[in-house]
């Protein structure tokens, strides 16, 4: 899975699926759900249905990328 770059980080919408931010942090899908699952996601991670969402502003603050 290819690492997003700092310009896509900045085109992403206010909400990303849970592949999308794993490639941001540079985690593997399978780890991630893993991490969201066991409520150790490194952001906050909003479980609608069986979907994980993340949010883009969280994921940016982790990141320390305003």
């Amino acid at each position: 899975m290819q690492a997003l770059k700092y310009k896509d980080l900045t085109e992403l919408p206010s909400v990303v699926d849970i592949v999308t931010a794993a490639r941001a942090l540079g985690l593997s899908r399978t780890y991630a759900y893993q991490l969201a699952k066991n409520d150790q996601f490194p952001c906050k991670v909003l479980r609608i249905g069986n979907c994980y969402r993340v949010p883009t502003a969280a994921l940016l603050a982790l990141l320390d990328a305003e």
